[in-house]
């Protein structure tokens, strides 16, 4: 799909500009802009009046961002940007060969608090003491394939100008909201102290110190809750926007990607097995549904830059 609406995109882009040259396409309550890098650059500067919600596509970032320490930008990541926020992005490996490309969608704020009243309103879940917001503060977005596969679908939208592509890019825009709004309930229930006051916070905190077993089940993680199992995963799936597994499963891609960066000549094999997985056909295919590329494409990227 991402080869498609690129083939589609340069077919009609105007390339003005061998850094950040940008092409947008817009809708009703939404437009977006799609950037090519051809060179490499630094402290290049970006500011949106809409919150942002930015992918990479293909090549690499390196991105400062306000109250976050600096991170590497990679495809298959996606940040979140309040709006009236700089972005400062340096451009290690661009070149016109492999240009780095990414896309930024920017949503009218009106349509956002909207999706996050009903969403408050009406969805169940594992609550700590505040509604959930997208407009707080950043957020760097790692093993999201639900999040991955709707921005796909919207930016072929987006490209191909269908008759009715504003109807059902509202649809999902409205999608994305809510999910990432799950993302950011989970993020939350992760890095705040707040895992005895939840069931699902405790459950979490069960996986984040077992994440390299091999048996970890719904019904080992529902007897954690003290739920019974079919209640266990509504209610974690309403929570976090995935079901338990599939969290287990993206943890476990993350951490076989910090394994990656600290030895990228380690055996994908290897780095399988230390990361709970019992097999490595099914760790490439879980890694390429996560991070949109497999195992050693991510290695010869980190491996770039070593």
């Amino acid at each position: 799909m991402k080869k498609g609406f690129l083939s589609n995109h340069r077919q009609n882009r105007k390339l003005v500009s061998l850094v950040e040259n940008r092409t947008i396409y817009s809708s009703e309550y939404s437009e977006l802009n799609i950037f090519e890098t051809h060179k490499v650059a630094e402290k290049v500067q970006l500011n949106f009046d809409f919150p942002i919600i930015a992918s990479m596509l293909t090549g690499k970032k390196i991105m400062h961002l306000e109250n976050m320490p600096s991170f590497e930008f990679l495809p298959g990541e996606s940040v979140v940007v309040p709006s009236k926020k700089d972005l400062i992005i340096d451009f290690p490996i661009a070149n016109l060969e492999n240009p780095t490309q990414c896309l930024a969608l920017a949503i009218d704020p009106e349509k956002i608090k909207e999706i996050v009243y009903k969403f408050n309103e009406e969805v169940i879940l594992d609550r700590t003491d505040s509604d959930w917001s997208l407009d707080d503060a950043s957020s760097h977005l790692t093993n999201q394939p639900e999040v991955n596969h709707l921005i796909n679908r919207l930016t072929t939208t987006f490209v191909n100008d269908a008759k009715s592509k504003d109807v059902i890019l509202d649809l999902m825009i409205q999608e994305l909201i809510v999910r990432l709004l799950q993302t950011k309930a989970k993020q939350t229930l992760l890095c705040k102290d707040i895992f005895t006051d939840t069931r699902i916070g405790s459950v979490l905190k069960y996986i984040k110190d077992n994440l390299t077993e091999k048996d970890i089940t719904v019904d080992t993680l529902a007897e954690k809750a003290h739920m019974s199992s079919s209640h266990f995963f509504k209610q974690f799936k309403n929570t976090l926007g995935v079901s338990p597994i599939d969290f287990v499963n993206s943890e476990r891609i993350k951490f076989a990607k910090k394994l990656m960066s600290n030895n990228p000549k380690e055996r994908i094999s290897d780095i399988a097995f230390k990361s709970g997985f019992n097999n490595v056909s099914y760790f490439n295919r879980q890694f390429k549904n996560h991070e949109l590329i497999i195992p050693s494409q991510y290695k010869k990227i980190i491996n770039q830059t070593k």
